[in-house]
């Protein structure tokens, strides 16, 4: 089946107390997102790579490509007011008969092999979601009291989430109306059934703080 990756990057910079959104800060010289598309690249040359940009960004991010001589080919195109919708508007551009990767433009520390097999497990069982286990206790809120849980029922959920793109697309086709979804694997288990789990890595994080830019930094080096 052919291989699409659909990377979703609308921040604003909010977190990272700047105008200059995340996806565009420099890491070791380089746009975050360009790091990004070149894990996915690296995986695959034949990949077909479509990137999501608030409409207001793409001209911004032509001129750096431009300034820093970015070369890999990719398909850009217009974000919606909300990721779901920014999702949906990528993969308007993924045919049904295919398998499809959606990742944060923002995660640029993402292993191939994390990338190879969520697409090897996602032909087998239609979906593959990286996940990595919590390390640390964890308690959960009860009003003014709390009480401990076992931790290893747990996963914190990553990207790259990766589906047979006729399951996905489905599943976004019939969003239940007034609900919010934080990743894509809630949207597939709506309407289409479990998901996969895969493990991730711990340095596949999402920069979202100025912290996490000086770890990406320090991860790098």
């Amino acid at each position: 089946m052919k291989k699409y990756a659909v990377l979703v990057a609308g921040g604003t910079g909010s977190r990272m107390n700047s105008d200059l959104p995340k996806q565009f800060m420099l890491l070791n010289d380089l746009p975050v997102l360009m790091h990004t598309i070149s894990q996915f690249y690296t995986y695959s040359p034949s990949l077909k790579i479509i990137v999501v940009l608030p409409a207001n960004q793409i001209e911004y991010w032509q001129t750096l490509c431009k300034k820093h001589n970015f070369s890999i080919q990719h398909e850009l195109v217009p974000g919606g007011a909300t990721r779901t919708q920014s999702v949906q508007n990528g993969l308007a551009r993924v045919p049904e008969n295919s398998l499809v990767a959606i990742h944060d433009g923002v995660r640029p520390l993402v292993p191939v092999n994390v990338i190879r097999k969520s697409f090897e497990v996602a032909e087998k069982t239609g979906s593959a979601i990286a996940c990595v286990p919590l390390i640390d206790s964890i308690r959960k809120i009860r009003g003014n009291n709390s009480v401990a849980k076992n931790r290893t029922d747990y996963r914190l959920v990553q990207t790259p989430q990766t589906f047979n793109a006729k399951g996905i697309k489905a599943a976004y086709a019939q969003l239940p109306k007034n609900k919010t979804f934080t990743d894509d694997a809630t949207v597939f288990e709506t309407t289409q059934g479990n998901v996969t789990l895969i493990e991730g890595d711990v340095k596949n994080l999402k920069i979202t703080t100025p912290g996490d830019l000086q770890l990406a930094h320090q991860l790098m080096n």
